[in-house]
């Protein structure tokens, strides 16, 4: 039975369309295929640090996160902070090099740096691990959905992936990053309406002390040993440096300065929303100590303290941290369907009108794809079975190549092929064999392949124009990014991002407002109604400076108008 109300649905409706609103806005200010799958590189730190954080967030948090929380305490932040590092790592190794590339996919440079055969088999392999990796994503947005709110499992699905899909497919990159900034934005403001609730409800710290005492510390439970820390620190630090949404918030950002600040704040906001973000189910064990499932604290939490209108919101929260994350990993996939696999094999010389229109035709076509595949992840053994498959065979083999293939000159391209094609035999091997633990499995894998690119670089090879094409690879990596001047069309687009911004603020803090409002004698409904005031009072702020593009509004929006291209 739904534990939803009318208020609830209205909230959730009301997200949605707004959603939607975005991408159609920005969609004419998308003018090629520059602008579609990389933002013009003008995407601010600020926005792009946001989107950076946003992307690798998701319902996971609330549900597997959630559970060791609840189950085995702080030590769900001490693993979660395992995020913090890829983005510290990028500041001083990646950010600058990823810039100075000067691609539109995160496979580009495979070509250069390799050959041509090795940019098409590590975008097929890809592409297709990025499809199966949103289907999973997308499945488990619709079973938390589900769970809290009794709307059936489909309609979660197929709703929430028809909007993301509609919103990226018309407004492309700049739909992703400024619906990312304004999710982290209803995100925050829900979150923290729950935190104070639940520190309420749990009688404060030194109650949750005595009442739970173990779970207080930072190393409880089998998650705590330090062979589990080493082997999960070490393999996010590698799934992340090579995540393609995360290689594209560098070459998408204005400069590389910029791309170096993003970082920093995504490893601040890393630092930070942890703790807010993973209080409530740590505190779930106190307020509800007999849960069947842990990871269902944070939805039986949210059933227990919020009132009506207010669990709208939480539920819409949950839809931005899932549809964050898809909606990045939409437009990137795409642009390597379009860029190295279309325009690479199939139309080179396609102009840009067309690869525009294929760039929002293979958007339209992962969605698709995604949505359907989400129906039918549970016979695979549900989430977490599919997600550990996925990771544990499939993703260290593929990223070594690309993220040591742009830090180190000598490995060969047959040292890449040998790391994707034996690192995954090995990797299957190795999970298939329950006596190994997923501990040893993982940093067996993650030697093995490190070693074995990094060997083949050992034997150099004796081919004159793949050494010269290498070397000026390498050249062009310690050449400074020099960034082009702001033009007027630029600061019109600027101004036109800064009304959206407004305006989604606006509407959230209605949305804040409007739900609060019958709940005002209660802590949760002054929450809300504090939270409305603030993102109004911001969206004055943001719409009162947008002023040039009131000429947008009024007319057309010139042919011309667009952002740099580098």
């Amino acid at each position: 039975m739904s534990q939803l109300k009318t208020l609830d649905y209205t909230a959730i409706i009301l997200y949605m369309i707004m959603m939607s609103g975005i991408g159609i806005f920005l969609g004419r200010f998308v003018k090629n295929i520059n602008d579609y799958f990389k933002g013009g590189s003008g995407v601010s730190w600020l926005a792009g640090g946001i989107s950076n954080f946003m992307t690798k967030f998701s319902t996971f948090i609330f549900v597997a996160y959630a559970g060791i929380a609840y189950s085995d305490g702080l030590v769900a932040i001490t693993v979660l902070w395992s995020t913090i590092f890829p983005s510290l790592i990028a500041v001083f190794f990646f950010a600058k090099r990823w810039k100075r590339a000067g691609i539109l996919s995160p496979v580009e440079f495979l070509e250069t740096r390799y050959n041509a055969p090795i940019r098409q088999i590590f975008s097929w392999s890809g592409v297709a691990f990025k499809l199966l990796d949103d289907m999973i994503k997308l499945y488990s947005i619709g079973l938390f959905v589900t769970a809290a709110s009794g709307i059936p499992f489909e309609t979660a699905v197929i709703g929430c992936g028809i909007v993301v899909t509609l919103y990226t497919v018309v407004g492309g990159f700049w739909a992703v990053i400024v619906t990312d900034v304004v999710q982290f934005v209803i995100l925050f403001f829900a979150t923290l309406i729950l935190v104070p609730l639940a520190y309420h409800a749990a009688g404060g710290f030194e109650h949750m002390q005595a009442v739970i005492p173990q779970n207080m510390t930072w190393f409880n439970g089998k998650k705590g040993m330090p062979l589990f820390l080493i082997a999960y620190y070490v393999l996010i630090i590698i799934r992340y440096s090579g995540n393609w949404t995360f290689i594209q918030r560098f070459y998408s950002a204005k400069n590389e300065t910029d791309g170096q600040k993003l970082a920093l704040l995504s490893s601040v906001l890393f630092f930070i929303f942890p703790v807010i973000f993973l209080f409530p189910p740590l505190a779930a064990r106190v307020i509800l100590p007999k849960l069947a499932n842990p990871e269902m604290a944070y939805v039986s939490l949210c059933l227990k303290l919020l009132p009506e209108g207010i669990m709208g919101l939480m539920i819409a929260a949950m839809f931005a941290a899932t549809m964050s994350v898809l909606s990045a990993e939409y437009n990137v996939t795409a642009s390597v369907l379009t860029r190295d696999i279309y325009q690479r094999v199939f139309r080179p010389n396609a102009s840009g009108k067309e690869s525009l229109l294929v760039g929002r035709l293979m958007t339209l076509l992962v969605g698709f794809i995604v949505t359907v595949g989400a129906l039918f992840v549970g016979g695979f053994g549900g989430a977490f079975e599919a997600n550990k498959l996925l990771a544990g065979v499939f993703a260290v083999p593929m990223i070594v190549p690309v993220i040591f293939g742009i830090l180190l000159r000598k490995p060969q391209p047959w040292g890449a092929l040998a790391t994707l094609f034996l690192g995954t035999l090995l990797g299957f091997v190795l999970n298939m064999n329950k006596a190994i633990s997923w501990e040893v499995a993982t940093l067996v894998e993650i030697a093995f392949c490190t070693v074995l690119f990094i060997v083949s670089g050992f034997f150099p090879s004796k081919d004159i124009a793949y050494n010269t094409k290498v070397n000026a690879f390498f050249h062009k990596l310690t050449v400074p990014f020099v960034a082009e001047a702001d033009n007027t069309d630029q600061d019109v687009f600027k101004d036109a991002i800064k009304l959206m911004y407004g305006i989604a603020f606006g509407l959230t803090g209605l949305m804040f407002v409007i739900m609060g409002f019958p709940s005002l004698r209660m802590l949760s409904g002054q929450l809300a109604l504090g939270a409305g005031i603030l993102c109004l009072v911001l969206a004055y702020v943001l719409w009162s400076r947008a002023r040039k593009v009131t000429v947008i509004i009024k007319e057309e929006a010139p042919t011309k108008t667009t952002i740099s291209q580098h």
